[in-house]
């Protein structure tokens, strides 16, 4: 089952709904095409920084927001050193896994000790 987040807010006396960057599917969070989301050890939750950029980044591409992105209950945004913005999750940014290659993979899981896949 998919649970999809939701958050009210007001912009001129109307109600907005704005939609989370990802969901929950079987006890994981997914991104937006239900692909797999990870963390990795090495980043320090709450920090407001990634630790995987240039090459990493290449095998484990960050979940990106816009630039005008603003924080969702439990999803906010952080600065990558290229000034992009990336979403994370309870303070841990969030990335998809290069050789994931459909829906539902796993692959990322454990990779080098330090990868494992995002749980809300």
């Amino acid at each position: 089952a998919t649970t999809e987040i939701y958050t009210l807010s007001l912009h001129d006396a109307l109600p907005i709904y704005t939609r989370s960057p990802g969901t929950v599917l079987q006890g994981r969070l997914v991104g937006p095409q239900q692909m797999t989301l990870y963390v990795f050890d090495h980043d320090i939750s709450g920090s407001g920084k990634s630790m995987c950029n240039g090459n990493c980044a290449s095998n484990w591409p960050p979940l990106l927001a816009p630039s005008t992105a603003q924080s969702i209950g439990a999803w906010h945004t952080i600065t990558r050193d290229d000034g992009s913005k990336q979403w994370s999750y309870k303070g841990k940014p969030l990335y998809y896994w290069a050789k994931d290659s459909k829906p539902g993979d796993t692959t990322g899981d454990g990779v080098g000790n330090v990868w494992h896949v995002a749980k809300p």
